[in-house]
């Protein structure tokens, strides 16, 4: 939560920030900042190696200092080299947190999992999920009403607060966390005396795990559905209802709100039934929530409010669903050795849905602006028959939490 209440902060500033403080035009901005984040692609492959040998949390830390010494180096830069080194150190630290902070959960709750604990695998990943939707919603709160002076000042100490934020998180994580990484196959080599790599299964194998690569293909389906709330309603709410802007604020803020307050309770009840059952429900909804937003026309204001509230509580419960099973059901499906990897690749569904998204939305906008939400509709519709057609060649000990 402090981890999402550092990137809350800063989120909101983005391109102002460095727009309001240095003398970089905007185009330029856009490509030095494409650039970092373009620079980081080939991380998660890296630190999936690394996880599975040393452990989670040594990276998680080590993600936490480089976001934080990135934001405060924020404070500082004006040309722009400082402005892509900064951004690059930070979009590093975002990529390598994303690749081991699952593992590092996973790791939590197979050492909490014990006769009497309620907290499954899926509940602890469910209550992380709970928890960044509060942090990064209060830190935009919080900027939001900070920086309404304008000042440069203002700026410079929300960048500050990010660092201080991040750094909190890192000793959090370093001093009160316990580290609960098992190295079996290490051990099993070392008592056998044989000449073993340290671990079973790398990439070359994990490439070869069709069943998995389904997984995470669908999971790039699920990816790109849940970000286009936030990415696509903005435009939705003014050009396609004509309705107010605050429409927009109001819907996305109660949806952050359902996300924090809802995922424990949900996290607790879903593990009884299996990861894939739950997906399925998930993109049902999704199914439905793109179905009803391509219905969606002018109106009056009020009918037009309770209509958009409506779908998206459907988009919050999908939300609540996936988000646990999804990462849960890729945890439990790594073998042995191998969570590292293959958590790793998973986060990939997430980078490549992040590239795609608004391309996907603005070309077919331009077309209709009920095109995207049919074709969304339509993805997450057959995502259910191949899903549980996948369900047969998962691993059984998988299905269930």
């Amino acid at each position: 939560m402090v981890d999402s209440l550092g990137n809350g902060l800063f989120l909101p500033l983005s391109l102002v920030f460095f727009l309001e403080l240095t003398d970089v035009p905007l185009a330029q901005l856009g490509l030095l900042l494409t650039l970092a984040n373009a620079l980081t692609l080939p991380v998660p492959v890296w630190v999936g190696g690394l996880v599975d040998r040393f452990g989670a949390r040594p990276l998680v830390v080590a993600a936490q200092l480089l976001q934080s010494v990135g934001f405060a180096a924020y404070a500082h830069v004006q040309g722009a080299v400082g402005v892509f080194l900064a951004s690059t150190l930070v979009a590093v630290g975002v990529r390598v947190f994303w690749s081991s902070v699952f593992t590092a959960i996973a790791e939590h709750a197979d050492a909490d999992a014990r006769p009497g604990r309620a907290w499954s695998t899926d509940t602890w990943f469910s209550v992380a999920n709970g928890a960044r939707t509060a942090g990064l919603a209060l830190g935009g709160l919080v900027t939001g009403v900070v920086i309404a002076d304008g000042r440069e000042g203002t700026y410079v100490a929300v960048a500050y607060a990010s660092a201080v934020c991040f750094a909190v998180a890192a000793l959090l994580i370093a001093v009160v966390v316990p580290s609960h990484h098992r190295r079996r196959a290490a051990g099993a080599v070392a008592a056998s005396g044989a000449d073993a790599p340290e671990t079973p299964v790398g990439y070359r194998a994990l490439l070869r795990d069709g069943p998995f690569a389904v997984l995470t293909a669908l999971n790039t389906v699920y990816a790109l559905t849940s970000m286009m709330l936030g990415l696509a309603l903005p435009t939705v709410v003014l050009t396609v209802l004509q309705a107010p802007a605050w429409l927009t604020a109001s819907v996305l803020a109660g949806n952050a709100a359902l996300i924090a307050l809802l995922s424990a309770p949900v996290g607790l009840r879903t593990p009884r039934f299996r990861r894939t059952r739950v997906l399925v429900v998930a993109a049902s909804l999704w199914t439905a929530w793109a179905a009803g937003m391509a219905l969606l026309a002018p109106g009056r204001l009020a009918v037009v409010v309770v209509l958009v509230v409506a779908v998206t509580l459907l988009f919050t419960a999908a939300e609540l669903l996936h988000a646990p099973a999804s990462t849960a059901l890729a945890s439990a499906a790594a073998p042995e050795g191998a969570r590292g990897r293959y958590l790793a690749v998973f986060q990939y569904s997430f980078t490549v849905a992040s590239i795609v998204a608004p391309a996907f939305f603005t070309s077919l906008a331009s077309v209709s602006s009920a095109l995207p939400w049919l074709v969304l509709a339509g993805l997450n519709a057959a995502s259910v028959v191949v899903l549980l057609r996948l369900e047969r060649h998962l691993p059984a000990a998988a299905l269930r939490g």
